[in-house]
């Protein structure tokens, strides 16, 4: 009776913030499509005086009669694993357009020691997956189907970077520090809003076959590029700088020119994942700069910790950022709460 499509989804929630809602609040995904309808995962906090993690799945478009919907929830552990403690419903759409499963222990409750053990820096990691199920009017008639026609991945990003291999087809180039790259106006309009005003719009570069760059080194330039064409970072990126904290300094620069967001993140995840007391503070002060309040947050909050502060205010690297920065400070002190 199945003809099925179905999502999986990572579902991150904060959950030392999330714990302090008000009555009746959540938090929300984005809009997810899967088996033709659109949906919304939501937490909410349990309210009562046991910890208890509620999940819903909430049908945003129309439901089409006679489908029912497998919705499953594992929790994701500290090495990035599902874990084997999972909730799982399944509900008819015609019936209502949201359902719920629970997280608890077999005494009704998840235990502190429990909600730790899957907890990094105070998130919380679902994997989530919404099947939908069809009647197949098929089965009713005696007929057999088999199973569906699965899809390949999606390898548009592996086409794309083809591009950057030739010259052909390119209708413009960059020089960079005495280096030349070829490149395609539409792509990069289409990824960048700077480069669509640039290169589609009004000003002189539209009708420039060849553009100079400056302030921005060809390494930097290349795996900003990389990323426009492939949507990831290189595995072998050339180095800018002393080390490949300092490359993704330059590349966290860029992205925040060229206003690519999601390239700033992926810069402010390696930038964070090199934090040390030694480091935090520049690393603040690129966010600070660089207009990142995502890594600007978590250099604050490590920060907080009294044992962190204490030796980071001792660098070379917190002396400059009260120099450039001095607003900042208040905004250190009112986390540490001296």
């Amino acid at each position: 009776m199945i003809d099925s499509a179905s999502a999986v989804v990572e579902f991150d929630v904060n959950y030392e913030q999330a714990k302090h809602l008000d009555v009746g609040k959540a938090v929300h995904s984005d809009a997810i499509p899967a088996g033709g309808h659109m949906w919304r995962i939501s937490y909410y906090p349990y309210q009562g005086n046991a910890e208890q993690l509620c999940i819903t799945l909430k049908l945003l478009s129309k439901a089409s009669s006679k489908s029912r919907c497998i919705f499953e929830v594992m929790m994701i552990d500290k090495d990035g694993i599902p874990a084997l403690i999972a909730a799982k419903r399944t509900w008819r759409l015609e019936d209502c357009c949201v359902t719920c499963v629970w997280f608890q222990s077999a005494t009704g409750t998840l235990s502190t020691d429990l909600v730790r053990k899957y907890m990094t820096d105070g998130q919380i990691k679902f994997l989530c997956t919404i099947k939908m199920l069809h009647d197949d009017s098929s089965v009713h008639s005696g007929l057999v189907r088999l199973p569906g026609i699965p899809a390949p991945p999606s390898d548009i990003a592996k086409h794309l970077g083809t591009l950057l291999d030739t010259a052909d087809g390119s209708d413009v180039s960059f020089t960079v520090g005495g280096e030349t790259f070829h490149a395609h106006r539409a792509i990069l309009a289409a990824r960048s809003p700077v480069f669509r005003a640039e290169l589609l719009g009004s000003m002189a570069e539209a009708t420039m076959t060849s553009i100079a760059l400056h302030d921005i080194a060809p390494a930097t330039f290349k795996a900003m590029l990389w990323f426009m064409y492939n949507d990831a970072l290189p595995e072998d990126m050339e180095l800018v700088g002393d080390s490949p904290v300092e490359m993704f300094e330059y590349l966290l620069a860029a992205a925040d020119r060229y206003a690519l967001d999601r390239l700033k993140i992926l810069c402010a995840q390696k930038l964070w994942d090199n934090v040390s007391v030694d480091t935090v503070a520049t690393t603040l002060a690129c966010a600070e700069m660089y207009s990142c309040p995502e890594l600007k947050n978590k250099c604050i909050d490590f920060f907080a910790e009294e044992k962190n502060f204490k030796k980071a205010v001792l660098t070379e690297g917190f002396a400059r950022l009260v120099h450039q920065f001095p607003s900042i400070i208040a905004e250190l002190r009112d986390s540490v709460g001296t």
